[in-house]
């Protein structure tokens, strides 16, 4: 049979979760999975449409970003047909380097398209451990902790390095990067490499596990490369679209063969509850970012991991 009222708001109450951590560096994935658990909810995680459900959320956000960053993707898409026009990745033809940047976002989104469809069956196997989200989720805030540390000592190596070579003494493109850096701006997106994209991209394939977060572990990368905290944000929310959006292509056909309309009916209201949670949410990041760190959200994977973990694992009789 369909939903009933109860399991209607659970899927709500789900989008709005999902709206809100599928942005944060804090794994919306991990959280869908733990809360049912924490609350009791088995029969939301073992319903065959949970997944294609929980996608039409991510549509949701996926909406949320197209129009918070409407301005970037025409950018985008006008500096790559140009690009395509005339077949070359050059100043004269690309003055604003969006053609370049376009390239790289869909070299970052490479990785994470073919994990998905290799080990799509082995991720939706994994959905309903709730105990294993709640490990992963810690691991998720050492992560980020890891690479907040690795930030500052770059920061701590781009002041020397300016010091050592008397500051405006060394070349102005050495010194433009090594200055953000010590600054603690870093670099912009069209600095990175098309390799450090990739890199960034095979960061972003271990989100498909529950517990790591897609924006964190992005960020992170996208911040070993030197990127400054908010590009890294911004790279990391171009990239979670085309992503997301190729996701409810593959899902989405699956929901809607389904014969009940209840299901369609929790999907769109969860779609458009997980998208206004996620446009208030990238609104917020991103102003946020400009000035602030990872810590917060590395400390709280940690704890609420943590008590995941040990609540599952004690009533289940593990400990």
């Amino acid at each position: 049979m369909g939903l009933n009222l109860s399991q209607l708001v659970q899927f709500i109450v789900l989008a709005l979760l999902q709206g809100v951590t599928e942005l944060f560096p804090v794994s919306s994935l991990g959280h869908t999975v733990i809360l049912p658990g924490v609350l009791g909810w088995g029969d939301v995680l073992s319903d065959p449409n949970f997944v294609a459900v929980l996608v039409m959320l991510h549509l949701g956000t996926a909406a949320a970003l197209l129009l918070y960053f409407r301005s970037d993707w025409i950018k985008l898409l006008q500096g790559g047909m140009r690009v395509l026009m005339a077949g070359r990745l050059t100043p004269d033809v690309d003055p604003g380097g969006y053609g370049r940047q376009l390239v790289l976002v869909v070299v970052g989104c490479v990785p994470v398209g073919i994990t998905g469809v290799l080990l799509q069956k082995a991720v939706e196997a994994d959905f309903a451990v709730p105990v294993l989200a709640a490990a992963f989720l810690v691991m998720n805030g050492a992560v980020l902790l890891a690479g907040e540390m690795l930030w500052r000592r770059q920061r701590e190596r781009a002041r020397a390095a300016l010091a050592l070579h008397g500051g405006m003494n060394m070349k102005m493109d050495d010194v433009s990067v090594e200055e953000k850096i010590a600054e603690g701006d870093g670099k912009s997106i069209n600095d990175m490499s098309f390799m450090q994209a990739l890199l960034v991209g095979l960061a972003q394939a271990f989100a498909l596990i529950p517990g790591f977060s897609r924006s964190g572990l992005t960020m992170v990368a996208g911040m070993a490369t030197g990127l400054s905290h908010e590009a890294a944000a911004r790279f990391a929310f171009l990239t979670a679209t085309p992503v997301i959006l190729g996701a409810g292509i593959i899902e989405v056909p699956k929901l809607l063969q389904h014969q009940y309309r209840s299901e369609l009916l929790a999907a769109g209201i969860g779609a458009l509850v997980a998208g206004t949670a996620a446009y208030l949410s990238v609104h917020f990041l991103m102003k946020y970012f400009e000035t602030n760190r990872l810590d917060p959200f590395a400390y709280y994977c940690i704890g609420a991991g943590l008590l995941g973990f040990i609540y599952f694992a004690v009533t289940s009789h593990v400990l």
